[in-house]
């Protein structure tokens, strides 16, 4: 159920090149293979989810179990898809999929994702609502891995986020904190760089984080709620067009460390038995100067005009 890239009048304006270049049926992806690394084989979607049993970079989990990269729900067929369309004006266009995640002994985790859009608009919507259908509590983890390439990333591209501080996500990413703004043109032998941020919101609850071009005129803005994913990260990986020139925007629960490193900074929730959980975000195409200003300005005015502070420090040490 996720969201291969964003079409208008016959272009991609959402969405990069991966070297995975057709739609791979998850049949043929073993999440398990390479060490837990199967997830990359399929990966080239604008919109890909990540989790919800886990998420995060592959690794053994405290009991033992191989946890691959960022979870299963991606690579599992829906078990239901329906298409509304509501006859009444604006006539808003509803895609509906219903994704299990159940193993025996294991979880029993059902997602209703949705995908909501009136036709002639420049915003699109997810509202998913994750569901525990066991009779016990359980863990849970999601990251919205949204994922941008050209023609909106480019040299001299420019992202900005309401948030209150960032930090590297290991020691080699150290050297781009300062410069976590900007992009680079495509770099051969650039190693991806990830940074963790904590989003902050408006009155309402609302977070913002705003990808545009050299020229700030045109983009893509992510609205969110804090209150259901606390956390944001950034992806730099500026690699060469061949190898994937991609940035990845993601709101979550939790960044990308593996989940046994996670939980102690409280970023594995739990959802209860019967308990449903709701995650709401706003997609918006910025098509010119007036539209990446307004974006801006919104996240300049959550802000308050407080800066990001930046910590030299890693959250986790991944040397043990």
């Amino acid at each position: 159920m996720g969201i291969y890239q964003v079409r208008k009048e016959g272009k991609r304006i959402l969405g990069w090149d991966s070297p995975v270049t057709e739609i791979v049926n998850p049949a043929f992806i073993d999440l398990e293979s390479r060490n837990g690394l199967g997830w990359l084989d399929g990966f080239n979607e604008m919109l890909v989810r990540c989790g919800y049993e886990w998420t995060g970079h592959p690794g053994v989990d405290d009991n033992g179990q191989l946890l691959s990269l960022h979870g299963r729900v991606q690579n599992t067929p829906a078990s239901l898809v329906k298409i509304e369309i509501d006859d009444e004006a604006p006539h808003t266009i509803t895609v509906t999929g219903v994704v299990a995640e159940s193993t025996f002994k294991k979880s029993n985790l059902s997602t209703e994702t949705q995908l909501s859009i009136i036709p002639g608009e420049n915003t699109f919507s997810i509202n998913d609502t994750l569901t525990n259908k066991a009779d016990y509590d359980d863990e849970y983890q999601i990251i919205y891995h949204s994922n941008f390439g050209k023609p909106i990333l480019e040299k001299g591209a420019k992202v900005h986020a309401a948030a209150s501080e960032i930090s590297p996500f290991n020691d080699y990413e150290k050297g781009g904190l300062k410069n976590w703004q900007t992009y680079l043109g495509p770099t051969k032998d650039f190693d991806e760089m990830v940074f963790n941020l904590k989003p902050i919101s408006d009155k309402e609850g609302n977070s913002l984080a705003v990808l545009h071009n050299k020229d700030a005129d045109s983009g893509v803005s992510m609205q969110f709620k804090t209150d259901q994913l606390p956390v944001l990260t950034i992806w730099k990986n500026t690699d060469t067009l061949k190898q994937g020139y991609v940035t990845g925007i993601e709101p979550g629960t939790s960044y990308a460390y593996n989940t046994k490193y996670q939980r102690p900074l409280g970023l594995v929730p739990t959802i209860k038995a019967g308990e449903q959980k709701h995650f709401d975000l706003v997609y918006t195409v910025l098509t010119n100067a007036a539209d990446v200003s307004q974006a801006v300005d919104t996240v300049d005015n959550i802000m308050k005009k407080e800066k990001i502070q930046l910590k030299s420090e890693p959250l986790v040490d991944l040397s043990h």
